[in-house]
């Protein structure tokens, strides 16, 4: 299994897209947290509160193991996991399951623009909430997961640059 880190429009779905290409099927974390956002009645807006709320009670590797229990639901063990928050998180998969852990790292000027232009009801509607919300993450440990990436991707060219390094990554590392 491939697992990513970084962080909010670093470039994650893009990776996705490329990796389809390895018959690699995914499961997004951030997909996880909005189901239980529905689920628990919230709207999807306030799905970075229901995150907070799950680590808070349950733990901070609360999301990893939401996401273990569907992969072990598929069957399947060519997954790529996408949008790890944390170390904690990266503990647990390390003890349940092999993964390779991709970081990628964009700069905060590009990840807010595409964040304003993708679209999402939970992107950050101004620069202050987009600050808001990379301290939370950060907070959550994200940074120390994503130093604990095997290898890191820069996502700061165009994106044929970076297609190309994540082919170059995947074919090189045998994923």
């Amino acid at each position: 299994m491939i697992a990513i880190v970084g962080m909010p429009g670093s470039g994650k779905s893009e990776f996705l897209n490329v990796a389809l290409n390895f018959g690699y099927r995914f499961i997004s974390m951030g997909d996880i947290v909005r189901e239980e956002t529905v689920k628990r009645g919230y709207p999807l807006e306030q799905s970075g509160k229901v995150a907070q709320m799950l680590r808070d009670k349950e733990g901070l590797d609360a999301i990893a193991i939401l996401t273990l229990n569907k992969i072990r639901e598929s069957h399947d063990d060519k997954f790529i996991i996408e949008g790890i928050r944390g170390i904690k998180e990266v503990e647990r998969f390390r003890k349940e399951i092999n993964f390779f852990l991709i970081g990628i790292h964009t700069s905060p000027t590009l990840r807010y623009e595409r964040l304003k232009n993708r679209g999402r009801e939970d992107d950050p509607k101004n620069f202050d909430d987009f600050h808001k919300r990379d301290l939370r993450e950060l907070s959550w440990g994200l940074g120390e997961a994503l130093a604990l990436s095997d290898i890191i991707i820069n996502n700061n060219e165009g994106i044929e640059d970076f297609r190309s390094n994540i082919n170059e990554v995947i074919k090189k590392y045998e994923l």
